[in-house]
């Protein structure tokens, strides 16, 4: 679980990764970059065939794998751009997050809010993962809070 400075500033931290099933996922890759500067990895649909997703119809569709994320990081699952702009497909909770001390088979939570059916097919690209620092928080009661211009405003006071 190292971590390095990349040759552009970026910092690599090392992520275990694990094929739940090696002898089934021979056709899948692992999540991936898809362009030079992208935040985040590909991550492909592991189904047997495939998978529709109904009309506002919600699905957990499996990956095939589990990762060991190092204490101090997540995993960000969120949608991609074009499937949701495309087909409506995105995820029910975006983001997602997976926990560094999660062991289980990494499964992608999609909803279709789109007008037709959507297909999943093996190998498809469903999600991004994105790898994150965590910052806890440390929360204190105090009787009062600070005052500011915006007070209580929220849900669309500032106009559209």
């Amino acid at each position: 679980m190292d971590a390095a400075a990349g040759a552009d500033s970026v910092k690599v931290v090392t992520v275990g990764f694990c094929w739940l099933h090696p002898a089934e996922t021979g056709d899948l890759s692992l999540p991936s970059y898809h362009s030079e500067h992208a935040a985040g990895m590909d991550v492909q649909a592991a189904v047997a065939g495939e998978m529709v997703i109904a009309q506002g119809e919600i699905a957990l569709v499996p990956t095939g794998f589990a990762v060991a994320i190092p204490p101090g990081y997540e995993i960000q699952v969120r949608p991609r751009s074009g499937l949701a702009l495309n087909h409506g497909l995105t995820l029910i909770n975006s983001p997602g997050t997976i926990d560094s001390d999660y062991r289980g088979e990494v499964k992608i939570a999609l909803i279709n809010l789109g007008r037709a059916p959507f297909v999943v097919k093996r190998g498809d690209r469903i999600a991004q993962l994105v790898l994150s620092p965590v910052i806890r928080a440390h929360l204190q009661l105090v009787g009062k809070l600070a005052v500011t211009a915006r007070a209580d405003g929220g849900f669309g006071h500032t106009g559209v």
